[in-house]
Formats: C-alpha cells, sequence, structure tokens
C-alpha cells in the first residue's frame, strides 16, 4: 500500500525513491496531485505561478515604500528642519546598504532558501518602514509658528506689532536650545538613516533571487513572459507611492494628537506640514503582508513542464515563420545551458568568501576591459543620476517653482510621470523586436532618443515662475520703497527674528515673512460659506494702510505646471527608450560566460555612481539658490525662500548636464559599433578571394554559391 495510504499520524522514518520522485512529478501545475491532504497542501506552493504573483505583489510594496520618502521629501525637511543636501543624503542612504551586500547575492546563489531569504528582507524592509514613522511618536507636537506658546489663541498675538512694553518676550531661536534639544533632533535624523539603510539592505535579496527562482523552475519559454509581468507590476510601485503621498499629505501631521481647538492652517499655507508618516505605516503593511507566503514556498520545485497555452496560440500565430529556422530555447541540451554558465559565476559556490573576494577585482578589470561595455554604463550612470535627482526633488521644485501644494504636485508625478516611463520602455523593447535591431540600430536607436530628450529640455529653462517680492528678502527699493526687513515703520513694534507667519499685500503683490514685519497691529476673521478669510489690518508698513491677507501671495503662474510636467514627462519617456537596446548591448558586449556577471557589475556602478551621489549633488545645487533660511539654535535649518529663477535655472542645468554626457557616451558607442562592423566587412571581404580561390581549386563542379556563409 506504500506510507500513502497510512493513517495521518502515520509518518514513515525513510521514505523510498518512488515516494520522493511521486512528491517531485505529481505535485506540479500539470500533473494530478495525490488525493490525501498532506500531498495537497504543499502543492499550492509547488505552483511558480503562484510565485509570479506574490513576487510582483512584494515588489510593488516594496517599491512603494521606497519611493514614498522622495514624495514627502519637502514635508520632512520641514518638520525637522533639514536642508536640501541632507535630505538629499538622506534618501541616497537607501542605496548604501543596499550597495555593500549587493555583491555577495552572486557568491550565496543557489546555497540558501531563497524564497526564505526574501522573506526575511521583506521583513526587515516592513521593520524599517515602521523605524521611519519612530520619529513623529517620539518628538514633540509640530507647532507652526516657533514664537507662539504653548496655548493657540496667542498664536495670531505673537506675530502682531505691539509695543515692546506689551509684548511676548521673544528670545532669539538660540535662546529656546538645550541639550537635550539638540540631542533629540540628532537622534531624530539619525533614526531615519538607520531606517533608509536597513530599507537598503532587506532590499539586497528580493529582486536578484526571486528572478533567479522564476528563471530556474518556470518553462524556458514561459520564463520571459513571467518575468515581464513581474517586472510590468513593479514599475507601478514609485507611482503608488506618488499617489499615496498625494493623499497622505492633505491630512494634518498631528492628526492623533490635534489640539482642542483645531489649527488655523490650510492645506495650502506654506507652514502646513502633511501626515508623512501614515504612509510609511500603509507601506510597510503592505510590505509585511506581502512577505507571509515566500515562508512557505519550497527552496526547489518541479520546473515546470508545460507552455503556457494562451502564448502558444500567441506565438503560433505571429512568430511561426520566425520559428521555423530557430531553435526553441526549450530544446537546448542540458550540456549546452551548463556550458553558457562559465565564468565567475558558475565557480562561485565553489569559492569560499574571501577567495571570492579575492576573485571578484580581477573578473570585474576584465569585464571594463569591453569599450562597449565601458561606454554604455558610463551612459546608464548619467541617465540614472538625472533619474535620482529628478525622482527626489522634482515634488519640491514643482512646489517651490509654481507655488502648488505637495499633495497637488504629488498627484501630477504620480500621473503623468511615472506613466510615461512605464510607456518608455515598453515602446523602446518594441521597437528593437519588430525592427530586429542588431548592436549598431540599438546604438542608434538610443542616440536618437537622447538627441529628442535633449531638444525637448530645453524649454524647460524657459517655463518657469520668478519670485515675488518679499519684503527684507528681495530688494527692489525703486519699485517698493520700505522693502527693508526692519524699516522705520515698524520700530516701535517687537518682531521676533524667527518668527515666519507670512502675509500678502494683493495690492502690490509684496509678502512679508510676519504681520509684525508689515507693521500690522489688529487681525480680523471673515467667514465665509466654505472657509473663514484672516486679514491684518492697521500695517503702517503697508502702502495706504491696506490690510494684508494672511498666506503668500500666490502665484501669477500656476498654470504653466502642467505644461512644464508634460515636457519632463516626454523628454522621459524618450529617455527610457534606451532601456531595452542599451541593455541588449551591454548583453552583446561582453562574452557569454560574463554576460550574468556583467549586469551584476552595471547594477553596482548605478548605484555607487549615480543614485547615491546624484540626490546630494541636486539638494547641493538646491540649497545654492536659498535667500532665506530658518535658524534652529544657531543653525541653518529649512530654506523659506528660493530664488525661483536661480532654482530652475540650476536643477534644469543639472539635467541638461546630465542627458548630454548620455548622449556624448551613446555617440561614442555608435562610432565604436561602426568601427567594428567596418573592421568586420574588411576581413570578410579579404577572405572571399580566398575562398574563391579555393573554390577554382578544387574543381569547376561547384558553383560560387556553395561557399556562401
Amino acid at each position: 500500500m506504500g506510507p500513502r495510504i497510512g493513517p495521518a499520524g502515520e509518518v514513515p522514518q525513510v521514505p523510498d525513491k518512488e515516494t520522493k520522485a511521486t512528491m517531485g512529478t505529481e505535485n506540479t501545475p500539470g500533473g494530478k496531485a495525490s488525493r490525501d491532504p498532506q500531498d495537497v497542501r504543499p502543492s499550492v506552493f509547488h505552483n511558480i505561478k503562484l510565485f509570479v504573483l506574490c513576487h510582483s505583489l512584494l515588489q510593488l510594496a516594496q517599491l512603494m515604500i521606497s519611493g514614498y520618502l522622495k514624495s514627502s521629501i519637502s514635508t520632512v525637511e520641514k518638520r525637522f528642519g533639514l536642508s536640501s543636501q541632507t535630505s538629499g543624503l538622506l534618501a541616497s542612504f537607501n542605496e548604501v546598504g543596499n550597495t555593500a551586500l549587493i555583491v555577495f547575492v552572486s557568491y550565496f546563489g543557489s546555497r540558501v532558501h531563497r524564497p526564505r531569504m526574501i522573506g526575511y528582507g521583506a521583513i526587515l524592509v516592513a521593520l524599517a518602514g515602521l523605524l521611519m514613522t519612530l520619529p513623529h511618536f517620539i518628538s514633540e507636537p509640530y507647532r507652526y509658528d516657533s514664537t507662539s506658546p504653548e496655548d493657540m489663541p496667542q498664536d495670531f498675538k505673537a506675530s502682531l506689532c505691539l509695543p515692546t512694553t506689551s509684548a511676548p518676550a521673544s528670545a532669539p531661536s538660540n535662546g529656546n536650545c538645550s541639550s537635550y534639544t539638540e540631542t533629540q533632533h540628532l537622534s531624530v535624523v539619525g533614526i531615519m538613516f538607520v531606517a533608509q539603510t536597513l530599507l537598503g539592505v532587506g532590499g539586497v535579496p528580493i529582486q536578484p533571487f526571486g528572478i533567479s527562482y522564476i528563471d530556474d523552475f518556470a518553462h524556458n519559454s514561459n520564463s520571459p513572459l513571467y518575468l515581464g509581468i513581474l517586472f510590468a507590476v513593479t514599475m507601478m510601485g514609485p507611482g503608488l507611492a506618488f499617489g499615496l503621498g498625494s493623499l497622505m499629505l492633505r491630512l494634518y501631521v498631528d492628526i492623533n494628537q490635534m489640539p482642542e481647538g483645531g489649527i488655523s492652517l490650510t492645506i495650502k499655507d506654506p507652514r502646513w506640514v502633511g501626515a508623512w508618516w501614515l504612509g510609511f505605516l500603509i507601506a510597510a503593511g503592505a510590505v509585511a503582508l506581502a512577505a507571509i507566503p515566500y515562508f512557505f514556498f519550497p527552496k526547489e520545485m518541479p520546473k515546470e513542464k508545460r507552455e503556457l497555452q494562451f502564448r502558444r496560440k500567441v506565438l503560433a500565430v505571429t512568430d511561426s515563420p520566425a520559428r521555423k529556422g530557430k531553435e526553441s530555447p526549450s530544446k537546448q541540451s542540458p550540456g549546452e545551458s551548463t556550458k553558457k554558465q562559465d565564468g565567475l559565476v558558475q565557480i562561485a559556490p565553489n569559492l569560499t568568501v574571501i577567495q571570492f573576494i579575492k576573485v571578484f577585482p580581477r573578473v570585474l578589470l576584465q569585464t571594463l576591459r569591453h569599450p562597449i561595455f565601458l561606454l554604455v554604463v558610463l551612459s546608464q550612470v548619467c541617465l540614472s543620476s538625472m533619474a535620482a535627482g529628478m525622482a527626489t526633488f522634482l515634488p519640491k521644485f514643482l512646489e517651490r517653482q509654481f507655488s502648488i501644494t505637495a499633495s497637488y504636485a504629488n498627484l501630477l508625478i504620480g500621473c503623468l510621470s511615472f506613466p510615461s516611463v512605464i510607456v518608455g520602455i515598453v515602446v523602446g523593447g518594441v521597437l528593437v523586436k519588430r525592427l530586429h535591431l542588431g548592436p549598431v540600430g540599438c546604438g542608434a536607436l538610443c542616440l536618437l532618443g537622447m538627441l529628442l530628450c535633449l531638444f525637448f529640455s530645453l524649454p524647460l529653462f524657459f517655463i518657469g515662475c520668478s519670485s515675488h517680492q518679499i519684503a527684507g528678502i528681495t530688494h527692489q527699493t525703486s519699485a517698493h520703497p520700505g522693502l527693508e526687513l526692519f524699516p522705520s515703520c515698524m520700530e516701535a513694534c517687537s518682531c521676533p527674528l524667527d518668527g515666519f507667519n507670512p502675509v500678502c499685500d494683493p495690492s502690490t503683490r509684496v509678502e512679508y515673512i510676519t504681520p509684525c514685519h508689515a507693521g500690522c497691529s489688529s487681525r480680523v476673521v471673515q467667514d465665509a460659506l466654505d472657509k473663514s478669510q484672516v486679514f491684518y489690518t492697521n500695517c503702517s508698513c503697508v502702502v495706504e494702510g491696506n490690510p494684508v491677507l494672511a498666506g503668500s501671495c500666490d502665484s501669477t503662474c500656476s498654470h504653466l505646471v502642467v505644461p512644464f510636467l508634460l515636457l519632463v514627462s516626454l523628454g522621459s519617456a524618450l529617455a527610457c527608450l534606451t532601456h531595452t537596446p542599451s541593455f541588449m548591448l551591454i548583453l552583446r558586449g561582453v562574452k557569454k560566460e560574463d554576460k550574468t556577471l556583467a549586469v551584476g557589475i552595471q547594477f553596482m556602478f548605478l548605484r555607487i555612481l549615480a543614485w547615491m551621489p546624484s540626490p546630494v549633488i541636486h539638494g547641493s545645487a538646491i540649497d545654492t539658490t536659498c535667500v532665506h533660511w530658518a535658524l534652529s539654535c544657531g543653525r541653518r535649518a529649512v530654506c523659506r525662500y528660493y530664488n525661483n529663477d536661480l532654482l530652475r535655472n540650476r536643477f534644469i542645468g543639472l539635467q541638461f548636464f546630465f542627458k548630454t554626457g548620455s548622449v556624448i557616451c551613446f555617440a561614442l558607442v555608435l562610432a565604436v559599433l561602426r568601427q567594428q562592423d567596418k573592421e568586420a566587412r574588411t576581413k570578410e571581404s579579404r577572405s572571399s578571394p580566398a575562398v574563391e580561390q579555393q573554390l577554382l581549386v578544387s574543381g569547376p563542379g561547384k558553383k560560387p554559391e556553395d561557399s556562401r556563409v
């Protein structure tokens, strides 16, 4: 009868070979599973299709949590007083932990239980996401006016122009500082840096182990389809991250501990801080749920034996003429497949860790000798630098340049920019396949795509809004006299040096950093049907004493944000045309046995040379355009006002610089490919007379056509 028919409680001590063979074959998706419940249960997780589904959802959630910080970068800056350089460094720390360990994935390979390693990595990512929210819970509630006392009714009084004797005591920013405050700030920032590092470490095993697991146990004909589905679902992650950021930033940051009297801020107020931490909680929960199935997948599962029926029908219609002259990948002999895996990837399991570290630099230098590989990787470094800077600071750039809210900026990016990236990648792959492009054709397509991207980037220098006039910051005394920071009209006022409660004079479109700096001594609230409007009156520094409105002055060209982002999206789509052809150039530019290692080296260089330094470079460039810093304990904190023209020229200029570098590299790639093609034709023309001479010597019976290769 065998052990299968025995009682459920009896477990055979030594399973025989037939039992193992039956377990390995009958539990496949196409086979007939045994009726015993003990055998039916594991068969659910012996299905590669289920693994593809789970891995798609996991990578979607992982990219959502890693991309969420970029959607709320300006909010985190305002909440914790960070400069753009510091926030860029924070965003790049996601790559530090990833880069430090990604090389060892090639070493461990199939030695470990890959699904469980993916599960452990996902749990670490979820814990890192929870750690990112910790600064919100250990920090004091957000006070949008540092000069205001604890009780909210005096917030407005602290910003008014009051006589020195009756004004609330306002000490300079250093007076409110203590060693505890400074230590708390450093600990909060340190926690976020540690969390970002752990996010990178947790993501190390997810993609490499998942792709190799699918490729090992899927049918050879189905593997490309599964990987295509995986990448298509995964690429929606950043778009969902920006969509989630758009929703969360509409909620107030202290939604879990709102004051009794509520808050007087609106989402358009420059002091508004959204619930940035809530998105990390949601994304971490999604990652934790997606990690559960990986602890039930086996270390190895039976290889899929059947090709998908609908894929077979599609191939029969589209590729039947082309497949007649080609050998199907599934018909390769086992010997041929093992011969291709020669080199470091194959010998890595036979090396110790120390030996692997010693061998790796030599193999790295050997791979970098290929000129096509080196030039294509350099061009991709330029493209990735552009993408890293754009993804990190584009929301903040749109906020400052066009005076829109963080929520609206994230919504536009999630709806326009990321779909255009996906379209560009897909179109590039379709062009390579339909036009049957060789190396020269792939190089020409890359160069054409980048030239068009560069062309459509030129109008971006001229689409934007100039900075409006700010009293005491933008000095245009000839047009509007009395814009000094402390004019004579407010000598009687006791204005706080570090206060920030902007008001706008609608008649002259001049902005003051507080009502006190405008000389206003009273406040009026005008109730309307949908919202209340706050006015400040009796303003001695305003022309004709007109009342001023609470909040920053509205921009006159906010409508240009949509054309600007459409051009950015078009340029992103054109740049992403190069994704597939450049990847093909890398695969065809190195030896067959070095392909896997070349791809690993490519991603390592992209992380080290692009994704790590680029956010810091862009953040430093943005900081150089700041014209008014907030001070915290004597140090520069967040920037309150930028020179918009300088900000646009430097941010778009950096993007233009990286795009130009990519164009130069692809031009050199095309030149090298044409030179190699020319040399190959020369060798072929030199060898053809020798072939004809051999034909004449062998006899006139053979025709010249028989010698064609």
